[in-house]
């Protein structure tokens, strides 16, 4: 066998050093440039195991550049999309030690918090110990005035609201105080009477017998109300009442609302009243026997109220 090509068909009959030769270069060989020496030379520059005998032979793919250099088609797998990173994060040191990369400092983190818990263990016994102290003697009744009891003022119970009057305290009068007119007296002999010492007006059970009363400083004009208190032990009573100097209304109802009986005087002592108009100043309120009346009664007080009242 010649150096050369041989028209063998097998990679094995070709020489690879044929180009070397003089009868190799006149058949053709070159020096290798990605074959073997001759023309149309098998390749045999591919990867273990890729070889198979009986098939067509593949052109390895050209390799572009040369070593030492980059390739214009490659690109780091760490600027594709999803690629590797460019270098590793360095992980945290697992050891007391500082330097670069170190993890939280926990020693330090647990120290504060154990000095945090122990400032408020302290607070809570301070409070507590300030707190025992101000509470010594606290069952005992506090001699200090309160704010609405030490300023004057009155409570919000006892003051008057906007535009409401405050209420006039009207006079009483007693037995003792009245104008007596006709035979009417003053006895003391029947208990039970609220004018001074017990006495009352009598004998008021005659026509002309009368009492006055005449009161003054009246606030405003208006309705008031006129209070008399009286026994009965007698049937309904009743009497004229006359204000300044006129006949008011029907006649006064005096009748034994106390229902004393067997003429116990002492058990008849009632009530009775009028809503008569009054004048600003003074006024006269007369009580008294005419003609027609029922006048079997005891006479003891009378007593004003502004409005129409009952009580």
């Amino acid at each position: 066998m010649t150096a050369g090509n041989n028209g063998a068909s097998t990679p094995e009959d070709d020489d690879p050093f044929g180009y070397l030769y003089a009868d190799g270069q006149a058949n053709g060989a070159q020096p290798p440039s990605g074959g073997y020496g001759y023309p149309n030379s098998v390749n045999r520059v591919r990867p273990v195991g890729t070889r198979q005998y009986g098939q067509q032979a593949q052109p390895a793919p050209q390799q572009q550049g040369t070593y030492g250099q980059a390739n214009a088609h490659y690109a780091a797998p760490e600027t594709l999309p999803g690629g590797a990173p460019a270098a590793h994060s360095p992980q945290p040191s697992h050891g007391g030690g500082g330097g670069r990369g170190r993890g939280p400092n926990t020693k330090g983190l647990l120290i504060g918090a154990i000095a945090v818990v122990a400032a408020v263990v302290i607070g809570i016994s301070v409070a507590m110990i300030g707190g025992d102290d101000e509470d010594t003697g606290g069952n005992q009744a506090d001699s200090t005035p309160t704010q609405s009891q030490d300023s004057g003022e009155p409570t919000p119970s006892a003051s008057k609201s906007a535009g409401e009057e405050e209420a006039v305290e009207l006079p009483t009068a007693d037995a003792k105080a009245m104008r007596l007119g006709g035979t009417a007296a003053l006895a003391s002999d029947v208990e039970g009477a609220q004018s001074d010492g017990g006495a009352y007006v009598a004998n008021l059970n005659q026509p002309g017998n009368s009492v006055t009363w005449t009161v003054n400083d009246i606030p405003k004009d208006g309705t008031y109300t006129v209070f008399v208190r009286y026994s009965t032990a007698d049937e309904p009573q009743s009497m004229t009442l006359t204000v300044n100097g006129k006949e008011f209304g029907s006649k006064l109802n005096m009748d034994n609302f106390a229902r004393a009986k067997d003429g116990d005087f002492s058990k008849g002592w009632t009530q009775t009243y009028a809503w008569p108009t009054l004048n600003k100043g003074s006024n006269t309120i007369s009580v008294s026997c005419a003609d027609g009346d029922k006048c079997n009664v005891l006479l003891d007080q009378l007593w004003l109220k502004e409005g129409q009242v009952e009580k």
